[in-house]
């Protein structure tokens, strides 16, 4: 055996490695032992980052609560079967999970939880250093031989009782020809587990840092799984020097994949984006509610279900639409009878953002019958998957191509158990076999060759035999036209996906009207076919009764502290009684509509709850009390809507069992936050001021908004109302309703004429207008 010098290896003012995110949470198991600490050192310099646990000091449920992205099992006295703590029990769990090293006699519990010996070996060695033979895999890759390693034990694994699913990786050679003596380190054959019965921390040891860096930088439970991580790094250099765009014979996805995990890989080093950080959210049911895309997608009123693509550019078009505004898009084509919205999140070819999904999401809030979120995406890790979820969408796109049959059919099993059944994308024969075999109950054909860019629109066609009859079959790319989409509407093709075509739009829905084959089927009308007339201040039965014989839908009733118009107790339990039994003179049959497939705004569908066909409704006037309050005078008063004319929190309407409306001026944050108030009232100030509203700020907010719904009160009168809704021009058929109070008072009581009047003024409006 050659001779060795000492010499000390150990790293003076040493540079620290930059922070590995895929070894953001490793864990190490201290089994007592001063040299955890020089561990600990050189895992950290090299990128981890490292919490300790004494062994007898977390309990197994306890650490697998942490999540580790890898385990170390540190050195320490003793034998591993009775005096290692949860290192024996940690090894068995996480084996096959995620990286684990084991060092000394972290490397003795490997030994002998797989079921081989640990013995003396005959003598004791204390900072002895001799040369290490090892196979220059794993921990060793790049290694010289012979090199110096240090070693402190007295015990090690026998060669007799190696347990069959181990590999001896190192060892001490026995003679000048390499026989095999003592066993310096084992490897798993399947699971990615290593163990070193020498130091590689001591000072006396020689590129102890490089084999823990080997050790951080493999991936996965198994070799298996590390050698296609490996694979996608080489490829990754192989193209890191490239510009976004792939050569003749490589795929665009290829080098797209390897950009995005480059970033992919950096994003879960960041505070709140680390994938612990992600599922402590999703723990804490952060991710907004979501819906069935396999049901949303058989819902069209169209022959064929869209899937409408927000798209700000393409590796094969280029730059598309910049300036496009992802949430304003996905509310377009929502309303226009998209079935399903594709955000595109990946942000150096396509323009887009993980930010893209979560604001086109927002914009779908409290939206009936909502289109299913698609976030179309380069995915290979489930990290991506989680994010999705927290970000809104019902679905993800998985593409074959690129994915290994392990990987896809893993990233698959994790989506659908959050609740999410993915887009399966496929191009040839060969994948579609292996989506069917998957299960995949919704299958994207891509149309487009992604290698050469070409597009065959026949692709979809010939790939439909293959396909289960209850699985749901898309058509992918190319599609810019009609004729384009007639060819799939009576072969089984359930939608098709449009982007570029639909982003370069003028008009969207003439667009998809156009596209699909004639107007939608289901389209609610926009424009109700009467306004509603709320009469508020009531302050007698007799008012309360005169107002509904005179057609009156809302009978408010002012129930806020201070304000000359409140109504007491008693009063107020008379006027409810009158309400509730009196009956409209003009009764009009209950209108039930069918289900619509097709999404319609909140406030479009919540206006309709502000109305009765036999009977007005009783409102009851709030003013900055106390939610407890206002909960209990529902309750006795048995009102059917709440008004709240203060500066109470959007939120109460989540909590208030019944519609809620909600004073604003035009210009206040949140009048058209979909979700909560019913809808939104629009006055000039506290309200019974008589002080008319500017109806220019009103046009201006409802041109802002083209699908908000508004109440309109202010210093209305019989004389004005008429007037007051024709200024505001077309966006006038968005007032659902009109509200007096001191309009139609004398001498601060109300007047039963000016109740009539004001009524009739404010009915003939729809007609006219």
């Amino acid at each position: 055996m050659p001779r060795l010098d000492l010499i000390d290896h150990s790293p003076r003012h040493p540079d620290a490695s930059a922070p590995l995110a895929n070894a953001s949470n490793l864990i190490l198991i201290d089994n007592y032992d001063s040299f955890t600490w020089n561990v600990y050192q050189y895992l950290v310099l090299e990128g981890a980052s490292v919490t300790v646990y004494r062994n007898d000091q977390i309990d197994l449920s306890a650490l697998v609560a942490k999540r580790p992205t890898q385990l170390v099992v540190s050195p320490g006295p003793g034998h591993p079967d009775s005096d290692s703590g949860i290192s024996n029990e940690a090894i068995q769990y996480f084996a096959g999970k995620i990286p684990i090293l084991g060092v000394c006699m972290g490397e003795q519990c490997i030994f002998s939880v797989f079921g081989g010996k640990v013995i003396h070996v005959g003598e004791i060695l204390h900072g002895k250093t001799s040369p290490l033979r090892h196979d220059s895999k794993g921990v060793y890759k790049g290694l010289a031989q012979d090199l110096p390693v240090t070693r402190y034990h007295s015990l090690a694994g026998t060669h007799p009782s190696l347990p069959e699913c181990l590999e001896v990786s190192s060892w001490i050679a026995e003679s000048a020809d390499d026989g095999k003596g003592v066993i310096m380190g084992v490897r798993h054959k399947k699971f990615l587990i290593e163990g070193v019965q020498f130091h590689p921390e001591s000072i006396l040891t020689a590129d102890g840092r490089a084999m823990l860096k080997n050790f951080l930088n493999m991936r996965g439970g198994t070799w298996a799984e590390n050698e296609q991580h490996q694979q996608r790094i080489r490829s990754t250099t192989s193209h890191a020097a490239a510009p976004p765009s792939a050569g003749k014979d490589t795929s665009i996805l290829e080098t797209i994949y390897s950009r995005r995990r480059e970033a992919v890989e950096a994003q879960k080093i960041r505070p709140s984006q680390r994938p612990n950080d992600l599922q402590d959210a999703y723990n804490l049911n952060l991710s907004p509610p979501q819906i069935s895309f396999p049901d949303r997608l058989r819902q069209s009123a169209y022959p064929i279900s869209l899937m409408a693509e927000i798209k700000r550019a393409s590796p094969s078009k280029g730059i598309i639409s910049l300036a496009a505004c992802a949430p304003a898009q996905a509310r377009a084509y929502a309303l226009a009878g998209a079935s399903v919205i594709s955000v595109l999140t990946e942000p150096e070819w396509f323009r887009g953002s993980i930010e893209d999904l979560r604001m086109a999401r927002q914009s779908l809030e409290g939206m009936p019958n909502r289109p299913a979120l698609l976030r179309k995406e380069f995915i290979f890790d489930e990290y991506q998957i989680l994010e999705a979820r927290l970000s809104g969408a019902d679905t993800v796109l998985l593409i074959v191509k690129m994915l290994d049959v392990s990987l896809l059919a893993k990233l698959y099993r994790y989506s659908i158990s959050l609740g999410m059944e993915p887009l399966v994308e496929v191009n040839t024969a060969e994948e579609m076999k292996i989506a069917v075999a998957l299960g995949s109950k919704v299958i994207g054909v891509n149309n487009r060759n992604l290698t050469n860019f070409e597009v065959d629109l026949g692709t979809t066609s010939r790939l439909l035999d293959m396909v289960p009859e209850n699985t749901i079959v898309c058509a992918l790319s190319g599609i810019s036209g009609p004729e384009d989409v007639d060819q799939y509407k009576d072969s089984g093709v359930g939608a098709v996906l449009v982007g570029e075509a639909l982003m370069r739009a003028p008009d969207t829905v003439a667009f998809i009207e156009r596209l699909l084959g004639g107007l939608k089927s289901d389209v609610p009308s926009t424009v109700s076919d009467d306004i509603l007339v709320k009469i508020c201040g009531t302050r007698t039965s007799e008012a309360a009764q005169a107002a509904i014989d005179a057609g009156a839908d809302l009978i408010g009733i002012i129930l806020a502290e201070g304000r000359s118009r409140k109504v007491s107790l008693e009063q107020a339990l008379k006027i409810s009684r009158v309400v509730h039994d009196a009956r409209k003179r003009d009764q009009r049959e209950q209108h039930v509509p069918l289900a619509s497939k097709s999404a319609v705004d909140f406030f479009q569908q919540s206006s309709m709850n502000l109305s009765h066909s036999s009977r007005a409704l009783l409102v009851g006037v709030f003013r900055n009390q106390p939610l407890d309050y206002v909960l209990m005078q529902q309750k006795i008063l048995n009102l059917d809507v709440v008004q709240l004319h203060g500066a109470e929190p959007l939120e109460w309407a989540s909590v208030i069992p019944v519609p809620v409306i909600r004073s604003f001026k035009p210009d206040d944050p949140g009048v058209g936050k979909r979700g909560y108030h019913t809808l939104p009232l629009l006055d000039s100030g506290a309200g019974g001021s008589g002080q008319s509203l500017d109806l220019n700020s009103v046009t201006t907010l409802l041109e802002r908004d083209p699908e908000l719904r508004i109440i309109l009160a202010g210093g209305l009168t019989p004389g004005n109302v008429r007037e007051a809704v024709q200024r505001v021009g077309k966006a006038g058929t968005r007032i659902v309703a009109v509200d007096v109070s001191s309009g139609v008072e004398e001498d601060g009581k109300q007047s039963l004429e000016k109740i009539g009047a004001f009524i009739k003024a404010a009915k003939s409006l729809r007609g006219s207008n």
